[in-house]
């Protein structure tokens, strides 16, 4: 069975890579992302101590700082993240009184999380942390919008790839 392509395939071998060797580890693209990920996380980790949370608890929140009340699985699926990580992450935050978990009256399978007014009141606190972190990546606002564009169109692509890579392996 032919292969399909997909957006992003690679069109040099590796005697045309850039630097001759696609397999250097600073050829590759997810070891620069795995990088930055962990900088980002250090930095992270340093300014949600003032808040008392950590970086995954900090993305959980910003969820439901935009909409209050969301079943589990929508907020696993936003955030990208499985049932088996995403639950011990919101009982941590349920024991630190910042949300609550019940069941949904409509579907008692469905586990809805809902913000306390103390896990509201601390969006105030961490109004502060994008600042701190644009100022510690020295990018301005337009640079940092362009590379979270760029970062878009590329987590698109992968997931495109690995749609057609799970359908090719059929």
């Amino acid at each position: 069975m032919a292969r399909e392509r997909y957006p992003g395939a690679m069109t040099a071998t590796p005697d045309t890579a850039p630097d001759g060797d696609w397999l250097r580890l600073d050829s590759q693209i997810c070891f620069s992302l795995h990088a930055a990920s962990r900088a980002f996380n250090g930095v992270y980790r340093v300014i949600l101590k003032d808040l008392g949370l950590t970086y995954p608890q900090y993305l959980v929140l910003l969820v439901l700082w935009e909409q209050d009340e969301l079943p589990v699985k929508q907020l696993g699926e936003r955030l990208r993240l499985d049932s088996g990580t995403l639950s011990p992450l919101v009982k941590r935050l349920e024991a630190a009184g910042l949300v609550r978990r019940e069941r949904s009256a409509e579907d008692e399978r469905s586990v809805l999380v809902h913000l306390t007014e103390e896990g509201a009141a601390l969006r105030g606190r961490a109004m502060e942390v994008p600042r701190r972190i644009m100022s510690a990546t020295g990018f301005d606002p337009a640079e940092i919008g362009e590379l979270r564009t760029r970062l878009d169109q590329l987590t698109a692509a992968l997931d495109a790839a690995a749609s057609a890579e799970a359908r090719s392996a059929r």
